[in-house]
């Protein structure tokens, strides 16, 4: 059974950076679309990045553009998420997420319905 493992959540300053570590067992990324999402309290969960597999094309919300970088690393079957410049409206819980390609564009596949494997969720708050 597949399992993604989530790490690198906490506390960061406004205009400071964390970076989330999604780990794979039990399939690999280079045969899935990776995504993160994030819930906020009294929101729906929302696609924040997703990456495929192959050449890795790449998705960003318009509220992650520009400040927030997802990459994979297939040797430690490992997806990342980078955040910069945090602000206040990016606490959440973050998931991540694993679904099937799909013949679609990558946002078809950066939204929760496509998803087949979460992980547990980490806490992500930006506060003074």
């Amino acid at each position: 059974q597949g399992q993604l493992v989530e790490s690198g959540g906490g506390l960061a300053q406004p205009g400071g950076s964390l970076r989330l570590s999604c780990a794979l067992s039990g399939f690999s990324s280079d045969y899935y679309v990776i995504g993160w999402f994030r819930q906020a309290p009294g929101n729906e969960r929302e696609g924040v990045s997703c990456i495929t597999p192959g050449n890795g094309r790449t998705y960003y919300a318009d509220s992650a553009k520009g400040r927030f970088t997802i990459s994979r690393d297939s040797a430690k079957n490992t997806v990342y998420l980078q955040m910069n410049s945090l602000e206040p409206d990016d606490t959440a819980i973050y998931y991540c997420a694993a679904g099937p390609v799909r013949l679609s564009a990558i946002e078809n596949m950066c939204v929760e319905t496509a998803q087949e494997y979460w992980s547990q969720g980490t806490q992500v708050t930006v506060s003074s």
